[in-house]
């Protein structure tokens, strides 16, 4: 038996490579004719660009990238091998220099799956972006974005669009901001949309986040300060389940600059009020980051460690204490293999990433997490509960995971590769099927604007 599923192994791994390395080649093969020659597309768009004065341009992306994850939901769900390809296609125009119009259709499938897939990496033609800009391009003063857009704040802790993913998160959204040379002051509601995979996605605003997010930059020996109120709201349209809705206030700051010797820093901390069904909510998580840019051999070499919390439920407790994660980009927050999301969980992670030379970057990422509660869940980067130890029996130590990936730049074209495994802790052992989840993939992608 125990031959037999070595012999399963290798042989998945032999076809992971027989079906990975196609990949590979045919980014090569595109990029091949390009040494002698300028990207031609490239080329159509800046004379686009410098036909119209910069009045009419175009976007565009292609990514393929075949993955192999073992261990899929600590062993509750299949092994998955999957290529999955994505397309993007945008075009915008600014008629004048207070106003900016833009819309982008993706194309993301998943060709070999099989069964239709689900809607977290299949969206077949569906409007990605398409948006208003009004006096964006001034430094200072009024300006204004309305339609539909993906979205980054801060370091996307709270809200952010997750690239990784096949088919990456997007905002309907209505923003207002006024802008001085140091200050953005800014209102906003934003809805993440609903993924429909055979159907177009129309506005459903039963999931919102609404509010204000302000930016003060440079204010002090370079440092800049990020303040925010932000209220969650979600009922059954909107995909709450419990008894109730959903409607969580979170008041958080950053502060974040450099440092002499290379050095950066960043903190982040949160603390929430409101209800959660018919339970009250108290809630926190924080976040503390320092990195380094030196350059060993006359190559690049960044250094990070950060450490991070997030509440959760204590036993016998009245009131909800898990944090709610908002909508974030939880991608290399908690490791490749995008395991966990920011409830209910401490993580300590260090990354290393070496420029061997210009083009060409070798990263390695480490992470160590914990529960903060052992009677609460441990949850999944959506938000969803994991696994679960009632009585808090299993300890906290969830477990470990080392990340290795390469990525090599070529003019418009990236291409990458990378590996990680997770070594399960005391409580994942105890709680779920004893698999150690492990991830392969190799990518290419092309991208202009």
């Amino acid at each position: 038996m125990k031959a037999d599923r070595h012999r399963l192994t290798r042989s998945r791994s032999h076809q992971f490579l027989q079906t990975a390395m196609p990949v590979l080649l045919l980014g090569i093969a595109t990029i091949s004719p390009m040494n002698a020659q300028q990207d031609p597309l490239q080329h159509a768009n800046q004379e686009l660009k410098q036909a119209t004065r910069n009045k009419v341009f175009c976007t565009f992306e292609e990514r393929t990238r075949w993955e192999q994850k073992f261990g899929v939901n600590f062993g509750k769900s299949v092994n998955q091998q999957d290529m999955l390809s994505r397309m993007r296609i945008g075009c915008g125009v600014s008629p004048a220099s207070w106003l900016t119009v833009y819309a982008m259709g993706q194309d993301a499938r998943v060709p070999f799956y099989g069964l239709p897939a689900p809607n977290t990496i299949r969206d077949t033609m569906d409007l990605q972006e398409a948006y208003i800009k009004l006096f964006d391009q001034r430094e200072t003063g009024f300006g204004a974005t309305f339609g539909r857009s993906m979205l980054d704040y801060g370091e996307s802790r709270v809200i952010g669009t997750p690239q990784w993913s096949n088919v990456a998160r997007t905002y309907d959204q209505g923003r207002m901001y006024y802008r001085t040379p140091k200050a953005r002051l800014e209102i906003l509601m934003v809805s993440p949309v609903k993924v429909l995979p055979d159907a177009f996605n129309t506005p459903d605003l039963g999931e919102r986040i609404w509010g204000t997010y302000n930016t003060l930059t440079r204010i002090w020996h370079g440092a800049s300060v990020d303040a925010y109120a932000l209220r969650h709201s979600q009922n059954k349209i909107g995909g709450w389940t419990g008894t109730g809705t959903l409607g969580t206030d979170s008041f958080g700051g950053r502060l974040y600059g450099p440092l002499p010797l290379g050095l950066a820093y960043s903190f982040e901390g949160i603390g929430q009020t409101g209800h959660v069904g018919l339970v009250t909510q108290r809630a926190y998580a924080w976040f503390a980051g320092v990195s380094q840019k030196v350059a060993p051999w006359s190559r690049s070499l960044t250094s990070s460690a950060e450490y991070k919390v997030a509440s959760g439920t204590k036993l016998g407790a009245v009131d909800s204490g898990t944090y709610d994660q908002l909508a974030p980009a939880n991608h290399d927050k908690f490791g490749h293999l995008d395991l966990f999301g920011w409830r209910n969980l401490k993580t300590f992670k260090v990354l290393e990433s070496f420029g061997i030379t210009k083009p060409l970057a070798l990263n390695t990422m480490y992470t160590n997490d914990w529960l903060f509660s052992a009677a609460d869940s441990l949850y999944n980067s959506q938000g969803s509960s994991l696994a679960l130890s009632k009585k808090g029996t299993a300890g906290t130590h969830v477990g470990q995971e080392l990340d290795s990936f390469v990525t090599y730049k070529y003019h418009a074209h990236t291409f990458g590769a990378g590996m990680g495994y997770f070594f399960a802790g005391g409580f994942v052992h105890d709680t779920t099927q004893h698999v150690n989840p492990r991830y392969m993939y190799i990518f290419q992608q092309y991208t202009f604007k």
